[in-house]
This record gives C-alpha cells, structure tokens and sequence, in this order.
C-alpha cells in the first residue's frame, strides 16, 4: 500500500515501485487539507496519477474537524515542529490499518519524496506504527536519487496541480 499525501508527490514512486515488481494499492488520507475546495482539486490530482498508473484506489474520508481537534493546541507550532510529527503519524498510522484492512503485506509513503519533509521522523513513525497495527513498513526515502526532480517532471507531463503548501490551514499561513 503506497500511503499518497498528494497526486505530484504519488508519481515518481508509483512508477518505482510497479517498475520494480510491486502490486501497489494507492490509498489517500486528505483531512488534514483544508479548505474542501483544496482538498477536491488533490483528490482529483491523485484519481488521475490512480489512472495513469493503473493503480486501485483507496480514499478516506474527508474528515477536516476530526483532524483539527486532534491538533487543538499545536496551531501556534513551526512549520516541522509537533503539529507536522503528529499530522505524519495520524496519516500512517491510518494508513497502516487499511493496509491490514484490505490485506496488503506492507505500506509505504510519498511523504518522503519531498525535500521539505524530515525522513529520519517518517522512518521512526513508519517503523514504530509497523509494530503496533501488526503489517510491514518498507522505508524508502523517494527523494533520492533526484526522485523529487522527477516527480516534478512526472506531475508536470501529467497535467496535475501541483500545491504550495503542505495542505493545512497553519501552513497555509
């Protein structure tokens, strides 16, 4: 299960992983982006990497209020402070039980496709969140590689919107 924060940052790895033998599920968490309108232009921007990528897609709800309450409190936090680690471990974390959920074998991210994003914080949630929900974490840092770069590339021949802010309302600032 490949764990998508944004249809941009799906590309590269989706084309790794199919290239490299996987069966890959996409699955999209998107309550941490607000307003709805930004939510329903990166929806529609993952639905089209699903389809160029010939991936089954997994969409969560759109749930913006719960995402919010868990975050009461950490509004006035940095950008890759507290808010960021624990907006990381929600998405994984779900992401891991819809992966046990459906019955694929291991999940991933996008998330560390991103020069923006800390991998060593992704890799320490993945791996801890991997032994509580019971499936397989795979730890790869899609950047690499100029992973990122092409991603770019990748978005931009598709077509797809591609975001200047990580997605909520306190980075939108």
């Amino acid at each position: 299960m490949l764990h998508i924060c944004c249809g941009p940052d799906a590309t590269w790895p989706a084309k790794l992983l199919l290239d490299e033998g996987f069966e890959v599920v996409g699955y999209f968490f998107g309550s941490n982006v607000q307003p709805r309108e930004e939510y329903l232009r990166r929806r529609e921007a993952v639905s089209r990497v699903a389809e160029s990528f010939g991936l089954d897609l997994v969409e969560d709800e759109y749930m913006p209020e719960l995402w919010l309450e868990r975050v009461r409190g950490l509004e006035g936090e940095p950008e890759g402070g507290r808010r960021c680690r624990l907006c990381f471990y929600l998405q994984l974390r779900r992401a891991a039980q819809v992966c046990r959920r459906v019955g694929a074998s291991s999940f991933t991210t996008t998330l560390t496709v991103s020069p923006h994003k800390d991998v060593r914080l992704i890799s320490e949630l993945g791996g801890r969140i991997s032994s509580l929900v019971g499936v397989e974490y795979m730890d790869v840092v899609f950047r690499r590689g100029d992973g990122f770069k092409r991603s770019v590339a990748m978005s931009r021949e598709l077509g797809l919107y591609r975001q200047n802010y990580c997605g909520c309302v306190f980075s939108r600032r």
